[in-house]
């Protein structure tokens, strides 16, 4: 993200018209169901999960107010020195040629914000103008030499924006800009890092799958950027950056997009696989939204997309930015909105002096959503599933070894209280429970005591329900995270480390928030049947014991199976050329058969609502819904035994461009090549 200084902002002041429509849902609505269930677990809070960006541009970085303010909030880490600057700044001798640096915000002072706020640094060492050599003295004088302890180190910030696919953001004086040439450097990097200080971890940039450059193959490369870096650096570093930024001009639209997270670290999880070998973390260090930026939107949208990247086991969520500065005015839900990227008000006004900002420092919307999952999800505290009856209320949960049960309840129904009844799985809550709540256009969230089972909450507004069990009841330990391994088509076998004698396991598959159970064993493995092909798969394993007592669910494990080994005809599905938000697919139908076919007609449904298909070739094409039909034309109507018929079209996408999985030719389904 490229920094916005205030002082170099065009500032004009915007239409108040609101930009999020109010719904038209009456006052008087029906009961919303929210369901909880503890069998389906999720992935572990860590300890660095909510973080923030600084920025050395930002004259308050450092200071005991923000500092306090972050701690305040639960911030777990925070990243230094800020967005594109990091590939222009020099550590030792606090400069950025080219760009501005505040006084008073030298990485010392920055390290004493984040030891008063009690949070954890994340460092972007400088990859555009600097050196592995500048990078590794940075990690001796932090480590050795001050005992700062920085674990997290990233090489550089949005190299993809270095102009090798045209778009050019990010400095990068290396003559090699390709992939091939960001991940050589990567692994000098690491090299010279961790030669001082083998204890840390480092960070490689990724594209977000969806958005540009992902997928596209520049002139010369051996792939696309994350297959290219993943497959030359990914035995030198330890975890890999996403930014995101989702489009999107209105509330709805904003708050909609949160769907699209699990599509895309699915894709990214098995680009690391398949690529490394290896299982990587995945930290998130960017993500703002452009609509509602400093407003209930933009609140919204951080709790939903904390919350979720969180289940998917992200290890740290970074808000852009602590401090950003007024761009433009509006009003959105009743509410000033400064198009200000900041968690905090810079205090600054528009060109004409007309409309401020509040008062420096002055917390936004978003700051009171970061610390409303903070007060959430806690560190160490396990993610379960859980779902709402109304697409407007968005609904998390967590779990805690204290024996509370969290529910954070998000209300994007601008005009409607909703009335909500909680009902739990494997959970007896007591009768009464804490509530926490930040409403549109406050400035605190609110505690009270309320129902853990029924309660009301307010229109466009956060919710966690803090519940406590009826009886504490102490199960056997909870098992480790299983494996699935021998997955085919219609089979997989799920395995577990060995837990304590005595206990009976139990193998949950998680169908929504409803588990439904595989089986049991006193060993520590179980082989299920009867799957359907192409389709993913998340479970979970429970210990029980000779009392009837359970464990918390174990981690999950996740697993896709595949297509049918043998069958009568074969696809391979091609992305041949992309651009970004669309591509090129060429499609290979193959007759494995004994008999010739005799006209034919290909299926397949696209596995999101965001991909469609915009007309192809050779065949003639037809979508309905997700569904994609295609029928031969006369000249590859007939398909001898081994005989194939090539096949294309265009395609676009407005996020993860994820594959199709199952093909069906004339209705039997095919191998997946």
């Amino acid at each position: 993200m490229r920094p916005r200084l205030a002082a170099m902002l065009a500032l004009t002041l915007a239409a108040t018209t609101p930009l999020f429509v109010p719904s038209t849902t009456a006052q008087a609505a029906d009961i919303v169901t929210v369901q909880v269930n503890t069998r389906a677990g999720l992935e572990t809070v860590s300890g660095t999960a909510i973080g923030v960006n600084h920025a050395i541009w930002d004259s308050q970085l450092g200071t005991n107010t923000v500092a306090d303010l972050m701690k305040d909030a639960g911030v777990q880490m925070m990243r230094y020195p800020g967005g594109s600057y990091s590939d222009i700044y020099h550590w030792r001798d606090h400069t950025a040629p080219g760009g501005y640096v505040a006084p008073d915000t030298d990485f010392d002072h920055f390290m004493a914000g984040v030891r008063r706020a009690g949070a954890q640094p994340i460092v972007t060492a400088n990859y555009g103008t600097g050196s592995p050599q500048e990078a590794a003295d940075w990690v001796r004088s932090a480590n050795v030499d001050k005992g700062y302890g920085v674990k997290y180190w990233e090489i550089g910030n949005e190299l993809y924006g270095n102009g090798h696919y045209g778009a050019q953001w990010e400095a990068d004086d290396h003559a090699d800009k390709t992939p091939a040439g960001y991940a050589t450097v990567v692994r000098q990097h690491a090299e010279a890092m961790k030669a001082v200080d083998p204890t840390i971890k480092i960070g490689a940039v990724l594209t977000t799958a969806g958005d540009w450059p992902d997928g596209i193959v520049g002139g010369g490369d051996a792939g696309t950027w994350n297959q290219v870096v993943l497959s030359m650096a990914g035995s030198a570093i330890d975890f890999v950056i996403l930014h995101w930024y989702p489009s999107g001009s209105s509330g709805p639209e904003v708050l909609g997009k949160t769907v699209q997270i699990s599509e895309a670290l699915s894709l990214t999880r098995q680009q690391i696989a398949k690529y490394t070998g290896r299982d990587l973390g995945i930290a998130v260090t960017e993500i703002n939204v452009p609509h509602g930026r400093n407003t209930q939107p933009g609140a919204l949208f951080a709790a939903d997309a904390f919350a979720t990247y969180l289940e998917q086991g992200v290890f740290t969520v970074n808000w852009w930015n602590v401090h950003n500065g007024l761009e433009s005015v509006s009003t959105i839900d009743g509410q000033p909105d400064y198009r200000d990227f900041g968690l905090l008000s810079s205090g600054n006004c528009t060109a004409d002096g007309t409309t401020c900002q509040p008062p420096m420092n002055t917390p936004f919307a978003p700051y009171y959503a970061l610390s409303m999952v903070s007060k959430f999800a806690k560190p160490g505290n396990q993610l379960i599933r859980a779902s709402a009856t109304d697409p407007l209320v968005k609904v998390h949960a967590a779990r805690r070894a204290n024996g509370e049960l969290a529910v954070l309840v998000i209300n994007q129904d601008t005009a409607a209280a909703k009335p909500i009844s909680l009902r739990y799985a494997g959970y007896s809550p007591a009768a009464t429970a804490t509530v926490l709540t930040f409403t549109n256009g406050a400035t605190a969230i609110t505690t009270s005591t309320g129902s853990a089972t029924s309660l009301t909450v307010p229109p466009n507004s956060l919710t966690t329900i803090v519940a406590r069990p009826s009886a504490t009841i102490i199960g056997p330990a909870t098992p480790g995270r299983p494996t699935a391994s021998a997955v085919t088509d219609r089979a997989a076998t799920i395995a577990w480390p060995a837990g304590p004698a005595g206990v009976k396991y139990e193998v949950h598959r998680q169908n929504g928030t409803t588990s439904e159970q595989w089986g049991e064993t006193t060993g520590t493995s179980f082989t299920v049947y009867n799957l359907n092909p192409g389709t993913a798969y998340t479970a979970n394993v429970i210990a029980r014991d000779g009392a009837g007592r359970v464990s918390w669910a174990s981690p999950p494990v996740t697993f896709r199976t595949g297509s049918p080994s043998t069958s009568t005809c074969a696809v391979t599905f091609t992305d041949t050329a992309n651009w970004g938000n669309g591509f090129v697919a060429s499609v290979d139908i193959t007759n494995t058969g004994t008999n010739p076919i005799d006209s034919w007609n290909l299926a397949f449904t696209w596995p999101t609502g965001w991909q469609r298909m915009d007309g192809g070739w050779n065949g003639t094409w037809s979508q309905t819904g997700a569904a994609v039909q295609v029928s031969n034309a006369d000249f590859n109507r007939t398909l001898a035994p081994g005989a194939s018929a090539n096949i294309g079209f265009v395609g676009a996408y407005q996020g993860p461009n994820v594959t199709p999985a199952l093909f069906t030719l004339n209705g039997v389904l095919c191998t997946t090549r």
